[in-house]
């Protein structure tokens, strides 16, 4: 028998059928001023947006971590694209930028159009609500190298600002400055190795069960919970008021993400009484015996999102959130130090 390259492990009908499913998918987030052509092009083409006097593109790009090895597990693909835009977008914002575009990279054992579709429809909902539109991407079957059912996922992003907008926190953060965070009601997209390894393999708990006694939800519910996309309303709190920093609080948690965009004349102080920690993360912290020290290097705890700006912004920033739909809280200050975190 000749050998094809369906025998050997590589459908190309399969990753057919699976970009025909996700077009209207990615259509539905190219309303975006800028967008040229359509899918299927060797390249995505987006012309830059005019009334810049000196625009500067932003770039990131980001995974989901081993959230997928829980979305894999329940076979529930829909909301890990949202991880996977917010992890990108969310970067993007604290250097002030404006997401334009977004694309992503699926890596599969073995293609499954539904669980491409499933994928798309989270990517796509989260370009919408981040308002960038989705130029293309790439669709990869590698067999040998990850089982069937098994899939990774990156993202890339770019976005633009103004020159002189660009937010270069550790010029501008000073002793005296406010921090506000933004709530985050579950794990986000961090920490999944460390809690996976708490709730199923220590503690032996199963996903379909609750995620905690009297628990609405069932633990893949809360563990696939998808990440808020704070962009919109943080650039909204740009166009209002003066904000000297923003830092997206992802894998490090607050010691490790709030020093990126500190002085080095200044320390921040959390205090940790004034937000709620989801329930989650009590939940990982007694099932693995983890140290209060590790579930803050490792978690952001609850806050996903800090902006860090002068004591006469506050109000105004705390009133634009709120509007937003977002939890805010004054969680802290800036005081004379060495660009440290001390959380008290």
């Amino acid at each position: 028998m000749p050998l094809t390259y369906a025998g050997s492990g590589v459908d190309i009908d399969a990753a057919d059928a699976a970009i025909d499913a996700m077009r209207e998918l990615v259509a539905s987030t190219t309303n975006r001023p800028g967008v040229l052509g359509t899918i299927g092009g060797f390249g995505g083409l987006f012309a830059l947006p005019g009334g810049y006097r000196e625009p500067v593109l932003v770039s990131g790009t980001d995974g989901v971590g081993t959230k997928m090895a829980v979305a894999e597990a329940v076979g529930r693909f829909d909301t890990v694209g949202i991880d996977l835009v917010a992890m990108c977008v969310d970067d993007l914002v604290c250097c002030g930028a404006e997401p334009l575009f977004f694309l992503d990279y699926q890596l599969h054992g073995r293609i499954d159009p539904e669980q491409v579709r499933q994928l798309m429809s989270g990517i796509a909902a989260g370009c919408r609500t981040a308002g960038c539109a989705i130029l293309g991407g790439e669709l990869a079957e590698h067999p040998g190298l990850i089982r069937p059912g098994e899939v990774d996922l990156a993202g890339f992003a770019v976005g633009i600002v103004e020159r002189d907008r660009l937010l270069d926190g550790p010029a501008h953060t000073v002793a005296g400055d406010v921090l506000i965070g933004l709530a985050s009601p579950g794990l986000r997209s961090n920490g999944y190795s460390l809690a996976r390894a708490a709730l199923l393999d220590r503690a032996g708990r199963a996903l379909d069960g609750p995620a905690w006694t009297g628990a609405s939800v069932s633990l893949a519910d809360e563990l696939l919970r998808p990440s808020v996309i704070y962009t919109p309303a943080v650039l909204d709190v740009l166009a209002e008021v003066e904000v000297h920093a923003v830092a997206h609080i992802t894998g490090g948690g607050l010691p490790g993400n709030l020093p990126r965009v500190l002085a080095t004349s200044v320390d921040a102080v959390v205090h940790r009484d004034r937000w709620r920690v989801p329930r989650i993360f009590d939940e990982v912290q007694a099932a693995g015996s983890v140290s209060d020290e590790e579930m803050v290097r490792v978690f952001n705890l609850g806050i996903g999102m800090v902006l860090v700006l002068p004591p006469s912004s506050v109000d105004g920033a705390v009133r634009g959130l709120d509007a937003a739909g977002h939890e805010p809280a004054v969680i802290g200050e800036l005081v004379t130090g060495e660009r440290r975190v001390r959380l008290v």
